[in-house]
């Protein structure tokens, strides 16, 4: 009796939890109905014109002409009935999917509202530029997955992806691109090894061992750079991958210059996901990886290796990062800056936990966070009236979103941060 009184209380307190969530999406959906209605359609004059083709494309498409004040109300009518569905119908398992749809309308909105009235935007050089600034973000995302799923807890990405980057221009100005990328992600590697030596093997609480690694990286890097690079400018000046096309899909309207006119770091990054995907969820040695991070005792009892898979995945991981960190010099500027990781290390933890410690789902966040950040970009050429530092703002303010929890709590691999000691 007990029990069933137990279960009932525990069903009522979910219950009240996802009513008042869909109360807070409902007004939530309101006031930005009011937002699009009152700013962006009362303040938006003219057609937005959307270039979905550029002029060397073999197959054009016309452009997208949008009258942004007609658009904008339809954005606010919809949201609107987004937010009154969810204040009727509280409690729908449908809020996260209703606030993620309102927040697309509202991006689309204040893209018309930027663009109208201007010579025109180019839609399809935005989305390539989203995927693009997304790949050092999924692929730090992803490290943190390998990481994690086997509950070892990796705040050294950060300082992983800068060791990466400064890796890559080091031995790209000596060795040429590919010497660049294979000893970032050896690099990657090594401090992958380091931690898993730290908070493995010695036991160092795993968000310090991840802080230090985070910090000597950071010292070191700034040091050289400041020391050596400025007076040694040939171990800084590594060459740059450029795009390679896809034959034939790259001739393809919109999804061609996206997908498939792109460099090997965005290729490398599709592949890893898809590989790390299948590798997790699809092999015998993922799943015993998994078990490690939910039942570690479990998993050593039915004669998994518990310290090895960890050792394993951890570097990895580190491998992954120092991959990602190398996109920043041979795949970007093909130069070594201070700090110019610029905290990608940790927004790619955000994207970890928004995608559900899964690396579809970190890939996916790092689109949200990609987009943010190419969309402060292309506002800056349009001149909009917003301040280019609330612009540059962006990425971080999309980290804090999404990480504020407003889409729902995640639940991370039940031993994650927990060290274990064999009996």
């Amino acid at each position: 009796m007990a029990v069933a009184t137990d279960q009932a209380a525990t069903a009522g307190r979910a219950d009240h939890a996802q009513r008042r969530q869909a109360m807070i999406v409902g007004w939530l959906l309101l006031a930005l109905a009011a937002f699009v209605a009152l700013v962006f359609g009362l303040d938006s004059d003219g057609n937005a014109i959307f270039r979905l083709s550029r002029p060397n494309d073999p197959l054009a498409l016309p452009n997208l002409v949008v009258p942004a004040a007609a658009y904008s109300y339809i954005v606010a009518a919809v949201l609107a009935f987004l937010g009154v569905r969810q204040l009727v119908r509280g409690g729908s398992r449908w809020t996260s999917l209703a606030l993620g749809i309102g927040f697309l309308l509202v991006v689309t909105a204040f893209l018309a509202w930027a663009a109208a009235g201007k010579s025109g935007f180019s839609l399809t050089g935005m989305l390539q530029a989203t995927l693009v600034r997304a790949v050092p973000i999924a692929l730090g995302g992803l490290a943190g997955v390998l990481s994690e799923r086997v509950a070892v807890i990796n705040i050294a990405i950060e300082g992983m992806l800068l060791a990466g980057a400064f890796t890559g221009a080091l031995m790209g100005s000596l060795l040429g691109g590919w010497g660049g990328v294979i000893a970032a992600i050896g690099i990657g590697g090594l401090f992958g090894f380091i931690l898993a030596a730290l908070v493995v093997t010695y036991r160092v609480d795993q968000i310090i061992a991840g802080v230090v690694i985070n910090i000597f990286v950071l010292g070191l890097t700034s040091y050289v750079s400041s020391q050596v690079f400025s007076e040694v400018r040939a171990l800084n000046n590594a060459p740059v991958f450029r795009a390679i096309h896809i034959p034939v899909l790259s001739d393809l309207p919109v999804v061609g210059p996206v997908f498939f006119q792109q460099n090997i770091f965005v290729y490398g990054a599709l592949i890893m996901v898809a590989v790390a995907t299948y590798y997790l969820f699809y092999t015998r040695t993922g799943l015993r990886a998994r078990s490690v991070g939910e039942h570690p005792r479990a998993a050593d009892t039915l004669g998994i290796n518990v310290y090895r898979t960890r050792y394993i995945n951890v570097t990895l991981a580190g491998m992954v990062a120092g991959f990602g960190g190398a996109w920043f010099t041979l795949g970007s500027v093909g130069r070594f800056d201070e700090g110019m990781t610029g905290g990608r290390g940790f927004i790619g933890l955000a994207a970890m936990i928004f995608g559900r410690w899964h690396p579809v789902g970190a890939l996916a966040a790092a689109l949200v966070f990609g987009f943010a950040d190419s969309l402060q970009q292309k506002l800056a050429i349009l001149r909009t009236p917003i301040p280019s530092e609330f612009l540059a703002m962006a990425p971080y303010l999309a980290t804090m979103v999404l990480v504020a929890g407003i889409i729902g709590k995640a639940r991370p691999p039940a031993a994650d941060g927990q060290p274990y000691v064999k009996e």
